[in-house]
C-alpha cells in the first residue's frame, strides 16, 4: 500500500472560488466539502476547536504547525447537539499529522477525522494561505481528498464559485439540539474528572444556537440547574419553565439570518426583566434585538490569544474567539453601553443595557480551548440572578494570573 506521505502525487486539494488550486496531502475523510476558509491562531485545543459548532460551514486553517501530537479523546469534545456534529467542513495543516504522544489520547487524529467525516489537507504553506486571507478576506473554497490523486478540478472550481457564502446563511438548524434536556455536569478537576451539581440554587435556561459543553459546565459550577432548549423555542415556552436567568449561546452563520426567528423571542426575554447573558452569536442577536446591527468581518477573529479590554473593570483579558460577524458599535442605541473592546482591531466585544440586567460578550469565556481569564463573566451573570432574587452577591473570580499574584 502506498504511503500517502511519500507519494509524490497530490492526494488533497483546496480549490478557491477564484480558481486558485492549492495541492497537498489528503488525510481524514475521503471526499470533498465546500465552505469558507478561515485561520485559527491557537497553539492548543485543536479537538475542541473542531468540535465547536460555531465553525459550521467553515474550513479551518491552523497556523500552528504541529497538529495531532496529543491525539483525541472523548473528554475534549465540545459539541452538545444530539446530532453529534459540529458542522466544520475541513481541516488544513502545514505538517503531516503525527502519532499521538499523550496519556489522554484515545484515538489518532486521522482516524478521528475519518469517523466524523471531516476532510483534512496537509503539506501546504499555511503561512501563505493565512496571508492571503488577511489581504483578501476569507474565501469560499472546496477541500477535497482522493487517495488516487484524481480530481475534477473544473467541477471543483465551479462548485467553489457557486457556493453563496456565510452571509445570509442560517446554519443553526444543523447544530442545535433536537429537543430540550437538562445538564448538571460541572468542570473537570485534576484527579476527579467531571463532577455533578447535586444541589443547584438557581435555574438557568440556555438557548442552544450551537452551545459548547464547557459553557454548561461552568454555569453548573456556579450553582445553576440548566435546562437547554432548541434554538427555535418560543420565549413564552422558556418563561413557562420559570427560570432565574436566560443564557444565549454561541453558534454559526449570519446573525441576521438566524435572527429572523430568534430576535423576536430575545426581545420578549429582555422585556421579561430576567437576567440575560449572551455570547458570540447570542451576543450578536442580542444586539439586533436591542436595535443594533451586525456586519460581516474581513478575516474574522479565530484564536485563543485575543486581548480584550473590559471597560467595567479597566482590565485586559486574553480571550478565545471564533466569529466572522461583529456588532456595529455605531448602530447601538443610547440605552446600550459598550462594555468590551478588542485590542487587536477596536471592534465591539461586549455590551449591556443600562437599565436592565442584560449583557453579552463577543468571545467564548468558557476557555475550551483558551485562557481562563474570562470565567468571571459566569459569576457576573449569576450575581445578576442573585440581585434579582435579593440574595448576597459574591466577588467575581480573578483571572488565574491575578490569583497567583495575590497568593
Amino acid at each position: 500500500m502506498t504511503d500517502p506521505w511519500q507519494d509524490p502525487r497530490p492526494t488533497g486539494v483546496l480549490v478557491l472560488a477564484d480558481g486558485t488550486v492549492i495541492e497537498g496531502i489528503g488525510y481524514g475523510a475521503v471526499g470533498e466539502a465546500v465552505g469558507e476558509v478561515c485561520f485559527n491562531t491557537a497553539m492548543t485545543g485543536y479537538q475542541e476547536i473542531m468540535t465547536d459548532p460555531s465553525y459550521a460551514g467553515q474550513i479551518i486553517t491552523f497556523t500552528f504547525p504541529h497538529i495531532g501530537n496529543v491525539g483525541t479523546n472523548d473528554e475534549d469534545i465540545e459539541t452538545v447537539s444530539m446530532a453529534g456534529s459540529s458542522g466544520v467542513r475541513g481541516c488544513i495543516t502545514k505538517t503531516e499529522v503525527t502519532d499521538p504522544s499523550n496519556w489522554r489520547a484515545g484515538k489518532h487524529l486521522d482516524a478521528w477525522l475519518k469517523a466524523r467525516d471531516i476532510v483534512g489537507l496537509a503539506g501546504i504553506d499555511t503561512r501563505a494561505l493565512t496571508a492571503l486571507i488577511r489581504e483578501a478576506g476569507m474565501p469560499n473554497a472546496v477541500i477535497a481528498h482522493a487517495p488516487d490523486g484524481k480530481f475534477d478540478l473544473e467541477r471543483l472550481k465551479a462548485e467553489a464559485a457557486a457556493w453563496p457564502g456565510l452571509e445570509g446563511m442560517d446554519l443553526v438548524p444543523m447544530v442545535t439540539s433536537a429537543q430540550r434536556f437538562s445538564w448538571d455536569e460541572t468542570p473537570w478537576e485534576f484527579g476527579k474528572g467531571f463532577g455533578r451539581m447535586e444541589e443547584p440554587v438557581h435555574h438557568v435556561v440556555a438557548v442552544d444556537y450551537g452551545i459548547k459543553r464547557n459553557i454548561l459546565r461552568l454555569l453548573a459550577g456556579e450553582g445553576c440547574k440548566l435546562t437547554v432548549v432548541p434554538a427555535e423555542t418560543k420565549a413564552d415556552d422558556i418563561l413557562a419553565l420559570n427560570p432565574d436567568g436566560v443564557f444565549l449561546s454561541n453558534g454559526p452563520g449570519d446573525p441576521a439570518a438566524t435572527g429572523e426567528y430568534a430576535v423576536p423571542e430575545i426581545k420578549k426575554l429582555v422585556d421579561s426583566g430576567l437576567p440575560v447573558f449572551g455570547i458570540c452569536l447570542g451576543h450578536q442577536m442580542l444586539a439586533l434585538a436591542l436595535g443594533g446591527a451586525t456586519k460581516k468581518m474581513h478575516q474574522g477573529h479565530h484564536g485563543a490569544n485575543h486581548p480584550v479590554k473590559d471597560h467595567t473593570t479597566g482590565k485586559v483579558e486574553i480571550t478565545s474567539m471564533n466569529h466572522g460577524f461583529a456588532v456595529d458599535r455605531d448602530s447601538l442605541p443610547a440605552d446600550v453601553e459598550e462594555t468590551h473592546v478588542s485590542l487587536f482591531d477596536g471592534s465591539n466585544c461586549g455590551l449591556k443595557l443600562k437599565d436592565r440586567p442584560v449583557f453579552s460578550v463577543q468571545y467564548h469565556p468558557e476557555a475550551s480551548p483558551g485562557p481562563q481569564d474570562s470565567h468571571y463573566l459566569m459569576t457576573r451573570f449569576v450575581n445578576l440572578i442573585r440581585e434579582r432574587k435579593n440574595e448576597a452577591t459574591v466577588a467575581e473570580r480573578p483571572a488565574p494570573g491575578e490569583a497567583r499574584a495575590a497568593g
